[in-house]
């Protein structure tokens, strides 16, 4: 036994945690929309769920990222690469009553603000990973691993999968170099 060598283990190699399409739709009924953080939350949920977005990449979204009238969403991603995303008709409205009801006056160019004074742009993809557990919480779903707001990339990417995507178009999607 001692000739033997010992199996190496990978630290991706298991398949990614994901979320249900049911699931991903109760995380995004969690938020209380009747309320400015809830739109805000909810706004943030749907980059996550629908296009896919990292958590620092929503955190540096800027209002001139927004282009309403090509309806565009410009992404800034890793490696201080920009990509252009449609924005969906669900996500742009959620964007939009957020920027018009809730989001309020600020020097910050940001897209989404603290709630609290003072009202700058959001401190970092903690916030998000936050405001993604307490909607899973909300919801009642329990993750097993870490990364709350990168399940819903991988959510996205498999629920493309069942529908015929190819692996090319998700890499396109999910802005994948390699």
């Amino acid at each position: 036994s001692l000739s033997v060598p010992t199996v190496r283990r990978w630290s991706q190699a298991s398949v990614p945690t994901l979320l249900s399409d049911e699931e991903v739709e109760r995380v995004l009924c969690a938020p209380d929309r009747s309320t400015p953080c809830g739109r805000r939350d909810y706004a943030i949920l749907l980059l996550l769920a629908r296009l896919g977005l990292r958590a620092g990449e929503i955190v540096g979204l800027e209002l001139e990222d927004l282009h309403w009238r090509t309806g565009e969403v410009v992404v800034r991603g890793k490696g201080r690469h920009s990509d252009r995303l449609p924005l969906l008709d669900d996500v742009g409205e959620a964007l939009a009553l957020y920027l018009r009801e809730d989001r309020g006056r600020s020097v910050s160019r940001r897209v989404f603000l603290r709630m609290w004074a003072p009202r700058v742009g959001l401190s970092g993809p903690a916030v998000v990973g936050h405001v993604v557990r307490r909607a899973l919480a909300w919801a009642g779903i329990r993750r097993k691993s870490r990364g709350a707001a990168h399940l819903f990339r991988h959510s996205l990417a498999t629920r493309m999968i069942r529908h015929g995507s190819s692996m090319a178009e998700i890499a396109e999607v999910l802005r994948h170099r390699s």
